[in-house]
């Protein structure tokens, strides 16, 4: 979340950034300034209290030691008082941080300011394209068509097991799946990140740490009796290793990835753009997650988008980057950059990655600090990508590489697969 102080050194400026995301928060503004103001003023009355408390019990202490027990006992019925009086400040200062957090929590990250405005994701800007759309030959399948002709995914086996979107990957299918893992893992770990194995549920704490509490409640997986959550993505089991951790400034930068499958309710997704693995309950993916020195979190994000771009460079599959104007940015997230794979038998961009500089906003719920040159405790920047999303990656090649003869897999693949072509 937020920072209090930043908002409110720099309310002007937080109020028209968050209007590229469409949100008028000039009120919000207003209520957080109001509510740290009644904070800090309860803070300063329970602080004056319990300081004259402490005066007082030091000066009974002396008048019983002089005998004058009299007057002692007059103060004893003063500092009654004031403990009753400090109970209740500290009560009401308690409910007025709690009343502060619920609202900071409503407030999404400050977009970078070459955020463009927009709507809708109609109005994100592409900024990078590359590859060549194949021309694929008469009679080409959709990847759902090409799953059935080569027996390789089954949705309906994957429909009777769990229900819609939990396909089950058989023969080449799931080696050609565990073979991109491998890939994407070993490309990370060459350029420096190191492989961790994440649990595949959080606690609440993680999730508020993240920020998918509470603002994606509704899409998480929420196992009740013990009050668990199936991940979303590798991003939040990942990023909160680093929770209630004082980094050294000489730790930084900290790159880690990690394999799991990732679990969405999409509640609310129909319709023929969610065939197939285009929208999934349950999916693998590969994360990279790192937390930077403030300074130097841009130069990572692009360097970030730079490993993804060589991925899909090793693929030779066609991509385009595009940067999400205000309307599509997550709430976390004060840049973002989305990877989409074109997928030539839909005709139509899938996106396989997004790879986001979240600043100070998630580290202030995490409370992830270093200790800087002064010698003292600053907000570290995160950052996490996809590298990658496998079923649009995995479809994109089902369908891009697919000839009379079967399906070509990709040279960097083959050591991976043990095999040539999906026949």
């Amino acid at each position: 979340m937020l920072q209090v102080p930043f908002i409110r050194e720099n309310k002007e400026l937080v109020v028209e950034r968050l209007a590229k995301r469409n949100l008028n928060a000039v009120q919000l503004v207003e209520d957080v300034i109001t509510f740290d103001e009644d904070r800090r003023r309860l803070q300063a009355e329970l602080d004056n209290t319990l300081a004259e408390s402490n005066t007082l019990s030091k000066e009974i202490g002396n008048l019983f030691k002089s005998g004058q027990a009299e007057k002692a006992n007059e103060l004893k019925a003063k500092t009654s008082l004031l403990k009753e009086t400090s109970k209740e400040l500290s009560e009401l200062l308690n409910a007025k941080a709690d009343a502060l957090n619920e609202l900071l929590y409503k407030i999404p990250n400050v977009p970078n300011e070459i955020v463009p405005r927009g709507v809708s994701e109609d109005d994100n800007e592409e900024v990078f394209k590359a590859g060549e759309v194949p021309t694929l030959h008469e009679g080409a399948l959709p990847h759902w068509e090409l799953a059935k002709k080569y027996d390789i995914i089954d949705f309906e086996l994957g429909n009777k097991i769990a229900g819609a979107g939990f396909p089950v990957y058989k023969g080449k299918g799931a080696r050609l799946q565990r073979a991109l893992i491998a890939y994407f893992l070993d490309k990370n770990t060459a350029a420096g990140y190191t492989e961790y194995q994440l649990p595949h549920v959080v606690n609440e704490a993680s999730g508020f740490g993240t920020g998918q509490l509470p603002d994606k409640e509704g899409q998480m997986y929420h196992i009740t009796e013990d009050n668990l959550y199936l991940i979303p993505t590798a991003e939040v089991p990942g990023t909160n290793i680093f929770r209630d951790v004082v980094l050294n400034e000489s730790d930084l930068p900290i790159g880690i990835t990690g394999y799991t499958p990732c679990f969405r309710r999409e509640a609310g997704s129909y319709g023929a753009h969610v065939r197939g693995l285009n929208r999934l309950h349950q999916f693998d993916k590969v994360e990279i997650i790192r937390v930077e020195h403030p300074s130097k979190s841009y130069e990572a994000l692009d360097g970030m988008v730079n490993h993804v771009k060589s991925i899909l460079e090793d693929l030779k599959l066609p991509y385009r980057i595009l940067r999400l104007c205000g309307a599509d940015l997550g709430f976390t997230s004060a840049l973002t950059y989305d990877f989409e794979l074109f997928s030539t038998a839909q005709d139509r961009w899938l996106e396989i990655s997004s790879v986001s500089n979240f600043e100070t906003f998630q580290a202030n719920r995490l409370k992830l600090r270093f200790k800087n040159s002064d010698g003292k405790n600053e907000l570290a920047h995160t950052l996490n990508g996809s590298s990658l999303a496998l079923p649009r990656v995995l479809a994109g090649i089902l369908e891009n590489c697919q000839t009379p003869e079967g399906i070509v897999i990709p040279e960097a693949l083959q050591s991976y697969t043990g095999f040539k072509i999906i026949n």
